[in-house]
């Protein structure tokens, strides 16, 4: 019998797999898993043209939408403009970027100093319009409990909503404000998380909402066997997002890829200095010069440290690709501490076979471990 969750979703195997990549995404729902767009990035037409785009490679099989909606930011509730918002950037922190970029020897750059305020959330309500036109099945926030909007959204549309956890009593809000599925991610994940771990988190939060929805476990999870593991401790499945970023579809920087394949499970830090909320991401001079405590300045609030952050990253990246070695210290990027297993690059088909038969490896190794 198939779990509760894949006939719920109508996959062949309860691996959920976000990535900022439709190629990603379309590749997973076609090996029986289920792809999730994170699609924050977007304005509303480009994300029409890559759902447009992922419908036709699909055939009709399931994928889903991740949303960043967050609960708290700068300006929320006063709609303010990109430029209104970039004013409230004080000067001393361009200056302290260029700085930084001049001691890499990145000389100033005359392009647009400030970035979009995509991750303020402002555009939740016209990305979700956009989502909703298409055949979505699944479509999910973090940062924070879903807007009302989304959540109406989804019960109008027989949609489920999704919700990204750090803490057990953040799962009890989720629950109560009518989520359908929680994802419980541990502080070992890519990106924003809290600093529990994987291990306590799934079973605290399982107890915590005492079966009122599913729950798939997050945070570290690269491999079958320990997707296994945490099914042994009652999650539903798994919610994975940086093993698929060295995958031959995914679009991650090339001398990032080179990063992550060397990497080792303590080259990751929960670092403000990319968004102004603490998201893991590979250490480097980039994620060190944000860390106050150690002399480094503090971050803006979100979005503004993301306003003045992903301009120069953007140019850091290319830079590196191009050998600079000032922007190769400088380069960094979300990934989780699974980095350490993530060690070669594979078609995303092949890491969905290669996470199913771990996984039934690891459920005989579990059988055979019973006594007579």
């Amino acid at each position: 019998m198939k779990p509760a969750i894949c006939e719920q979703f109508g996959i062949d195997f309860p691996l959920f797999a976000f990535s900022h990549c439709r190629d990603v995404v379309a590749a997973v729902t076609n090996a029986g898993g289920f792809g999730v767009l994170g699609a924050t990035a977007y304005t509303p037409e480009m994300l029409d043209q890559e759902l447009l785009w992922i419908d036709e490679h699909v055939h009709g099989k399931p994928y889903g939408l991740d949303l960043i909606v967050p609960a708290k930011f700068e300006g929320k509730g006063e709609k303010l403009s990109d430029s209104a918002l970039a004013s409230r950037i004080p000067s001393e922190y361009r200056n302290y970027i260029d700085e930084l970029l001049a001691k890499h020897g990145i000389e100033p750059d005359e392009s647009p100093r400030t970035g979009s305020s995509l991750l303020s959330g402002n555009t939740g309500q016209d990305l979700l319009q956009v989502a909703m036109s298409h055949p979505i099945k699944l479509i999910a926030n973090a940062l924070g409990v879903p807007p009302d909007y989304m959540i109406e959204a989804g019960k109008e549309n027989g949609i489920p909503v999704a919700a990204l956890v750090g803490a057990k009593e953040h799962a009890v809000k989720q629950v109560q404000a009518g989520v359908d599925l929680i994802v419980a991610q541990g502080t070992e994940a890519g990106g924003h998380c809290g600093e529990v771990t994987t291990l306590v988190l799934v079973p605290e939060v399982i107890e915590a909402i005492e079966g009122a929805v599913p729950v798939l476990a997050a945070g570290g999870i690269v491999t079958g066997r320990q997707m296994a593991g945490c099914v042994a401790m009652g999650a539903d499945g798994a919610w994975t997002g940086s093993v698929w970023l060295t995958t031959e579809e995914a679009e991650t920087p090339p001398y990032t890829v080179q990063k992550f394949l060397q990497a080792s499970s303590r080259d990751t830090i929960r670092s403000a200095g990319r968004t102004g909320k603490p998201a893991r991401q590979l250490v480097s001079d980039w994620t060190q010069a944000w860390l106050p405590n150690d002399g480094g300045q503090r971050p803006l609030p979100l979005p503004l440290q993301s306003m003045v952050a992903e301009p120069v990253i953007r140019r850091v990246d290319v830079l590196a690709s191009q050998g600079h070695p000032g922007a190769q210290a400088l380069a960094t990027y979300f990934v989780g501490q699974g980095v350490g297993l993530m060690n070669k690059v594979k078609p995303a088909r092949e890491v969905v076979r290669e996470f199913i038969e771990d996984y039934l490896s690891a459920t005989e190794r579990l059988s055979n471990s019973l006594p007579d």
